[in-house]
């Protein structure tokens, strides 16, 4: 029975069980891609480089996904095309619409952001211990995989780092190199 006597932590939802970590790592991605020479990025961009998907998208639907107007949108997608992050190309098959989709230079703050998550994974992995943080990712996708919740850009072959000797840990999703955030980005940023 949880009651006052319950220690907070005990006491918390899964909302909050969710969101504390989230933040844990947006505060840590931010700082990481700002360092990485991207000055320019927000936190309030997030979104746009986790939704953003892989080909591009319309304007209307990138703000439905993160769930904000579109003018409030268009106006984030305004800043990151003047800063070089995103850009605009005409759609396929509307010749009426336009498609907003990554530059080289988002993709490398993607490239980043991947980067420090792989490195809180394998951090947490160490305070709850392999087979328990396992464990958890393991829960964790699957109820991702049944809430049918698109998937972003996290798996897109882009996202993945470029080069580099050092081997990924168990919690970091595999065996592969994991550059520093200087290698991530060496080729975009001067």
């Amino acid at each position: 029975m949880v009651d006052a006597a319950t220690p907070a932590h005990a006491r918390y939802l899964v909302g909050a069980l969710l969101q504390l970590p989230v933040e844990v790592l947006r505060r840590r991605v931010a700082a990481a891609v700002v360092a990485a020479g991207f000055p320019n990025y927000r936190p309030a961009h997030a979104a746009v480089f986790m939704w953003l998907g892989a080909e591009g998208d319309r304007i209307s639907d990138l703000a439905a996904r993160v769930g904000v107007s579109k003018q409030a949108m268009g106006e984030t997608l305004q800043y990151l095309e003047r800063h070089g992050y995103v850009e605009r190309a005409p759609h396929p098959s509307d010749g009426r619409a336009t498609l907003v989709r990554r530059t080289e230079r988002g993709w490398a703050v993607n490239r980043v952001a991947r980067s420090v998550v792989e490195e809180v994974q394998a951090e947490w992995e160490g305070l709850l211990g392999e087979a328990a943080f396992g464990e958890l990712l393991g829960l964790l996708r699957r109820l991702v995989e049944r809430l049918g919740e698109p998937a972003a850009v996290a798996a897109d072959p882009r996202m993945l780092p470029r080069s580099s000797g050092r081997r990924r840990g168990p919690a970091a999703g595999g065996p592969g190199p994991i550059p520093s955030v200087a290698e991530t980005v060496e080729e975009v940023v001067p």
